[in-house]
């Protein structure tokens, strides 16, 4: 096994009816600005449950983070959350509007052009904005690691980062808030999370033998419950299993003393930049 260090300090808060806790987790006080993508959330239900659980703060919101986020939009948010004297992020939705958070979280406090961020891999950034996340879309990992993918849409570039001061503080996993995603939302998930798995797994053997088994674990999760939730699409079991194992597929547990490969991942990401497709499709 390879040398490695382990470092993750996301808090998770997976159940029902658990989006009621943030409040504990967001210092008092603070100005807290809600990301979000096209509106799903006030279709669902879920913003006026964070809603609920933010009495007390000053909260504004940003919607329109796309699917695969955008620096032209995203810095949109970056001006918002200077303007408005931001403390807190909070992301709600899929791997892109966290993703995207992660980006505004590093560009607010960022001298010089922001798109550097990106194109240095998240080396250049010293601070970054406390935020957490509500998870509405299991598929990327992103609640519960470091990383990010950014499209720039004037130059089609589509470039990942990361950073260790970009993890979310917490992450809300409530399995029911993803019974009302379309079949295909569903679909893209389960193959996303078994592509990370694999590009973590399929390599060469260094005897993590360990790590070898967590990954198996995780694709057989997923060979099981991934035809359930289509077919049925409000079991709570077949769905937190689903949610979880998206969380664990990417939090750096399963690659600790691994070789990884991500060549995969990075041919889908010039094909989403250039043909403007789902990440997973």
């Amino acid at each position: 096994m390879n040398n490695f260090t382990f470092y993750n300090p996301t808090k998770i808060i997976f159940g029902r009816g658990k989006i009621k806790d943030i409040a504990g987790e967001i210092p008092k006080g603070s100005k807290v600005l809600i990301t979000y993508g096209g509106g799903s959330i006030k279709l669902n239900g879920v913003f006026d449950e964070v809603k609920a659980a933010l009495q007390g703060f000053d909260v504004t919101e940003f919607a329109g983070i796309e699917p695969n986020p955008t620096y032209e939009t995203l810095m949109r948010c970056v001006d918002a959350a200077r303007k408005n004297k931001i403390d807190f992020l909070l992301a709600v939705g899929g791997g892109s509007v966290i993703d995207g958070t992660k980006f505004i979280a590093a560009a607010v406090f960022y001298e010089g052009e922001a798109w550097d961020i990106v194109k240095n891999y998240g080396m250049t950034v010293k601070r970054a904005m406390p935020f957490g996340a509500v998870l509405t879309l299991p598929a990327t990992g992103s609640e519960m690691n470091s990383g990010a993918v950014i499209t720039h849409r004037g130059s089609n570039t589509k470039l990942p980062f990361s950073c260790a001061l970009l993890y979310p503080r917490f992450s809300v996993l409530d399995p029911t808030k993803t019974y009302s995603l379309p079949p295909v939302q569903i679909g893209n998930g389960v193959v996303d999370t078994f592509v990370h798995v694999v590009e973590q797994y399929l390599t060469y053997p260094v005897n993590g033998k360990l790590q070898d088994r967590f990954a198996e674990g995780l694709l057989l999760t997923l060979i099981e419950e991934g035809p359930r939730a289509l077919a049925e699409p409000e079991n709570y079991d077949v769905r937190a299993n689903l949610m979880w194992c998206a969380t664990l597929g990417l939090n750096g547990l399963i690659s600790a003393g691994v070789p990884q490969d991500w060549a995969t991942h990075m041919i889908g990401h010039e094909l989403t930049a250039l043909k403007g497709l789902d990440h997973g499709k």
